[in-house]
């Protein structure tokens, strides 16, 4: 190992459900480096586990209440010339996990960053939605209360891409009813369990997947990917403005005359 890659912070992307998916190249870093950042040190513990890998000589925690200070000592770290990998309990840390100050830090401190690609709960729900892919904005977690998700969901309503969410399960009946109001019954897929053995895809129309899930108990976080604007409802959404816009002239030389 050179001492360019000691002074290295790795950013590993970790298996989103079944241990088996993660490459080689993360196996070898997480099973060289001289310290490991996790989210959850159980959690980690068992990924190392499973895969034959001795715990690294430190081992420190990084999770959304000290993350700023996390950073700090990883930096420090760094600076000594030891190497960090950085890993969340489930898929890339930083992306609606831990991770991101952590690698905003390294960067403004001019370190090096290597990331480590991986498993993608976004991308996996994506592609087996059977939704358009060209295109995708993916919004992390919606907002808890009503009038604030159907406030995020009218802002993003005319957009042509694939909308992303993640949601916990005492919320995804209320998402999907939510959506179904402000978007209209468009398609959609709600993933469950991904890459798990009981990993299930449902897919249909919003107002049929929310009323599908309403009082179902269902286990872990679900991915929710709704189809985007089609051409076919902004092109009648353009007509019913210009009918609107129409009319308001209409009274308005009626009001003047």
């Amino acid at each position: 190992m050179t001492a360019s890659d000691r002074a290295t912070l790795y950013v590993v992307c970790t298996p989103i459900g079944n241990l088996a998916d993660i490459s080689q190249r993360a196996l070898e870093v997480l099973g060289r480096v001289e310290a490991l950042a996790c989210e959850d040190t159980r959690h980690s513990r068992r990924i190392l586990d499973h895969h034959g890998l001795a715990r690294p000589p430190v081992v420190l925690s990084c999770h959304e209440h000290n993350e700023a200070a996390a950073a700090q000592r990883i930096l420090g770290l760094l600076r000594d010339g030891r190497s960090v990998a950085l890993i969340s309990d489930a898929g890339a840390p930083g992306i609606n996990d831990p991770g991101y100050r952590v690698i905003t830090a390294a960067v403004e401190a001019g370190l090096p960053v290597q990331v480590i690609p991986g498993p993608s709960a976004v991308i996996t729900a994506l592609l087996c939605s059977g939704l358009p892919t060209a295109g995708f904005a993916f919004k992390g977690f919606p907002p808890r209360k009503s009038a604030q998700r159907r406030s995020l969901l009218s802002a993003e309503a005319e957009r042509a891409e694939t909308l992303i969410f993640f949601e916990s399960p005492h919320r995804l009946a209320a998402l999907l009813a939510d959506a179904a109001a402000v978007l209209g019954d468009r398609p959609a897929a709600v993933c469950l369990e991904l890459t798990k053995l009981h990993e299930r895809v449902e897919r249909g129309g919003l107002a049929e997947l929310a009323a599908g899930f309403e009082g179902r108990r269902i286990k872990g976080e679900a991915t929710v990917v709704i189809a985007g604007q089609s051409r076919k409802e902004a092109q009648e959404k353009k007509r019913a403005r210009a009918r609107e816009d129409r009319k308001a002239r209409q009274k308005d030389r009626q009001d003047r005359s």
